[in-house]
């Protein structure tokens, strides 16, 4: 396994992390590597989600209405003045 080295943590921080570690019985490094996962996860996460909203709204700019089809937002309205 690697060794990870962190200088300069902020004396809060580093107080927070170790209430955290001793509320979920861990030691401080097994707390720190679980925190350092779950920040991991939650990034590649919310990037996955950032791309799948980018691939939609590309496809949706592609997406020509063949020649005598009404858009769908005029029917609605109509719909909705009745």
């Amino acid at each position: 396994m690697a060794t990870l080295h962190v200088r300069n943590v902020p004396d809060k921080l580093y107080k927070r992390i170790h209430k955290l570690a001793e509320q979920e019985n861990r030691s401080l490094t097994a707390e720190v590597i679980q925190l350092l996962s779950q920040g991991l996860q939650a990034r590649e996460a919310s990037r996955g989600v950032a791309a799948v909203i980018d691939r939609i709204r590309q496809q949706s700019r592609k997406v020509d209405l063949p020649r005598g089809w009404t858009d769908s937002v005029e029917l609605i309205r109509e719909d909705r003045s009745r």
